[in-house]
């Protein structure tokens, strides 16, 4: 546009020249058109010249835009530097399966010293005293190391996948070339809004809760002692239920398959079917007081049958767990039971879940539990303190069988690193016998947890 505006200048000043040769005097009509065409070219300059401006800025903003050259600018640098980070944390953690997901590594290499005294059975954590004991026994061991995959997938049905495998090292008898590996807990989980469904091997239902020990892991701690936690194969529904912004309850249901131990009585051998079908629940109400302060009961159940020489002999628990967090630096948690027939939900060396009486056979009423106290005094150091017990029915019992056992220690957790732990752990089992003397045990432990 600014060319065809010159040659319109061109083509007036030949026209006006003309017409000045054509006659000397103009008309006065002649007069208002020039005016008329200097007047279009005025406006056609200022056209010409908002157009040469609007391009002249046109190409700055488009200089402006164009990226500089990669080898320009610190701030570069800096974001190479910070995407090199990423990619090679991402190289140290990723494991990928052979379907092409993610899988993440995680467990614990635990070295456990221990010393125990003349009552333990020739066992690193002996869960009952022995009725006779002639030496202490004491070692080092790495059996209770634990290895792990948490795998995350896609969604199924409308849920996230979760699965996760424990494995530990205490299989076999625990000498130096009889350590075998085994599975701890195993499950597949499928997450919703709110809820979930979980088949596997786990912690029962209505007893997820345990005590902190790195002494005792390879049985979960307080192990005959009032804590029920025989990990068995199970499928689990979970619904939670918003109460408000600070409380809830969370409800689950489901099928377990328990894990029956054989008999011995006095005088014959009974035959007991392995495993049997089982139902749990429990139900948890929460409530968040703000500032760490939390409070969480849950009552369950267990209700199951033993085989035992064609007789059917029932299974009954209630419990109640716990967790109380008055002030951020103090946790009081645990779990009661009571019921009949608890020998094939762990109870440790206590074997006694029911009574072989003639051609009668009875579950034996017990109840039991524990309790621990924390004290996390900072974020490298906690305290713990527990305690518990489980007691039978004394007047059901022959002579030499258990009546009763006891358990308490406490231990702290030092973290060396933010991945590795140290702990100090003393405890002592008392065991009373039917007709024999009570018997006790102490155990010390030192432990070195690197955790990956």
């Amino acid at each position: 546009m600014y060319t065809l505006g010159r040659a319109g200048l061109v083509v007036v000043a030949a026209l006006l020249c003309s017409m000045n040769l054509a006659a000397q005097t103009p008309a006065p009509e002649l007069g208002d058109q020039s005016r008329q065409i200097l007047e279009r070219l005025e406006n056609l300059e200022r056209a010409n010249r908002e157009l040469t401006e609007e391009v002249r800025v046109l190409r700055g903003q488009a200089a402006a835009a164009t990226p500089r050259p990669l080898s320009e600018g610190p701030e570069l640098e800096e974001q190479v530097a910070v995407q090199s980070a990423r990619i090679e944390e991402q190289a140290q953690t990723k494991v990928e399966s052979g379907q092409r997901f993610p899988i993440r590594m995680k467990g614990m290499l635990l070295f456990n010293a221990f010393m125990n005294s003349t009552q333990d059975g020739v066992d690193q954590f002996p869960t009952v005293a022995a009725p006779r004991g002639e030496y202490s026994y004491g070692g080092a061991s790495l059996r209770q190391s634990i290895l792990g995959f948490d795998y995350r997938g896609p969604e199924v049905f409308g849920g996230k996948l979760h699965a996760s495998l424990l494995m530990d090292f205490f299989g076999g008898s625990g000498q130096a070339l009889d350590q075998s590996l085994r599975i701890r807990t195993a499950t597949i989980q499928i997450d919703w809004k709110t809820r979930s469904l979980t088949m596997g091997v786990d912690k029962p239902i209505f007893s997820p809760r345990e005590p902190s020990s790195l002494a005792q892991v390879g049985v979960s701690p307080l192990t005959g002692a009032g804590n029920l936690w025989m990990w068995i194969p199970q499928v689990k529904m979970e619904q939670k239920f918003l109460l408000s912004d600070t409380s809830g309850v969370t409800a689950q249901m489901g099928v377990v398959q328990t894990r029956e131990v054989p008999y011995l009585a006095t005088t014959q051998v009974v035959e007991v079917e392995p495993a049997r079908p089982g139902m749990e629940g429990r139900a948890e109400f929460w409530h968040d007081f703000g500032a760490g302060r939390r409070i969480e009961l849950a009552p369950g159940f267990h209700v199951s049958a033993s085989h035992v020489e064609y007789t059917a002999v029932p299974s009954r628990l209630f419990s109640m767990d716990w967790l109380v967090i008055p002030w951020r630096k103090l946790e009081f948690t645990g779990a009661l039971f009571t019921g009949e027939n608890v020998t094939h939900l762990g109870t440790g060396g206590v074997g006694q879940g029911f009574l072989v009486l003639g051609d009668q056979i009875r579950p034996l009423p017990s109840q039991g539990g524990w309790a621990q106290l924390t004290v996390p005094v900072t974020d490298r150091l906690s305290f713990h303190f527990f305690g518990g017990e489980q007691d039978d029915r004394d007047a059901l019992l022959s002579p030499g069988q258990i009546a009763r056992n006891v358990a308490f220690g406490a231990n702290f957790f030092y973290r060396l690193a933010p991945n590795v732990i140290m702990s100090l752990e003393t405890s002592q089992v008392r065991t009373s016998f039917i007709q024999t003397a009570h018997r006790l045990n102490n155990h010390y432990d030192l432990a070195i947890a690197y955790l990956f």
